[in-house]
């Protein structure tokens, strides 16, 4: 008789295969995202994505014909006990063993007004890039996923006038030698809620102070667009009821870019303009 951790793992590889696992696998060879020899540090924010990232981290570790290491690391920084509980017994019951490093971030970004997510999500990144360091990693994994990415891009265009994406891997310009992955870069949100709602798992929704006080704060509005991610989603979906295809074609917008085409990009922090070029290629 299989333990509850072995079902959630076997789920995984069975019933989600298409889902997840096939996904997993694909964004982890095809952009190359570790090499034998590497020690990754798994980001743990106590979410469905990065528990779901940990087990499959685990499971490719396991049955992958790559041979790297993997540290499972928790960044606290100042989860109410109710949550940094639930993270913990949810390790446990995956048997992920986790490290879990201690901060205040919470704390420190509690009084700031004008970008509090910026500020707070620049300081986890350090701390788990410090963490991963110290714990021999080369590189560390977050758990973002197909529908982080598509989102991105759309937010990068409609507020921050730009095409942007969050890439499948990045060089840290911070840390020198150091690494960042996303192995569920193919992997699709409503095939990660399928597979916790399928195993009855409970994760942290939101553990951030400055979200819960702002919720608190418009409990009474009949509409609350809790992010600007949010606003995508909703846009996302209502596209969708036209265009089934939307997430793959808004994906493959930023592979299929071209230059040929454009007013104008930013390469190495240099910008190019057409007109530049213009009259000597009439």
């Amino acid at each position: 008789m299989k333990t509850r951790c072995q079902e959630i793992e076997s789920s995984i590889i069975k019933r989600f295969r298409k889902g997840i696992w096939r996904p997993f696998i694909k964004g982890m060879q095809e952009y190359r995202m570790v090499k034998p020899g590497d020690r990754v540090a798994v980001c743990i924010s106590g979410g469905k994505d990065s528990m779901l990232l940990a087990k499959c981290m685990q499971e490719i570790i396991r049955h992958g014909d790559i041979d790297f290491q993997a540290e499972y690391l928790v960044m606290d920084p100042g989860y109410h006990p109710a949550n940094r509980r639930r993270i913990e017994e949810n390790a446990a019951l995956m048997e992920i063993p986790v490290t879990i490093i201690e901060s205040d971030i919470f704390n420190i970004v509690a009084d700031e007004t004008q970008s509090p997510c910026y500020l707070c999500a620049r300081m986890r990144r350090g701390f788990l890039y410090d963490g991963a360091r110290r714990l021999g990693c080369n590189k560390i994994a977050l758990g973002h996923h197909f529908d982080d990415v598509i989102e991105t891009i759309l937010m990068s265009m409609l507020y921050g006038g730009q095409i942007n994406t969050m890439m499948p891997k990045l060089h840290s310009t911070n840390f020198q030698g150091m690494e960042l992955i996303r192995p569920l870069y193919f992997v699709k949100e409503e095939d990660i809620i399928a597979w916790r709602d399928y195993n009855q798992l409970s994760f942290l929704q939101c553990a951030c102070r400055f979200t819960e006080k702002i919720r608190k704060e418009q409990a009474d509005q009949e509409e609350v667009h809790s992010s600007k991610r949010q606003e995508m989603k909703e846009l996302i979906a209502w596209f969708r009821k036209n265009n089934p295809n939307i997430e793959n074609n808004i994906f493959k917008s930023v592979e299929n870019v071209n230059l040929d085409v454009c007013l104008g990009y930013v390469q190495g922090k240099q910008r190019h303009h057409f007109m530049d070029t213009y009259d000597e290629e009439g």
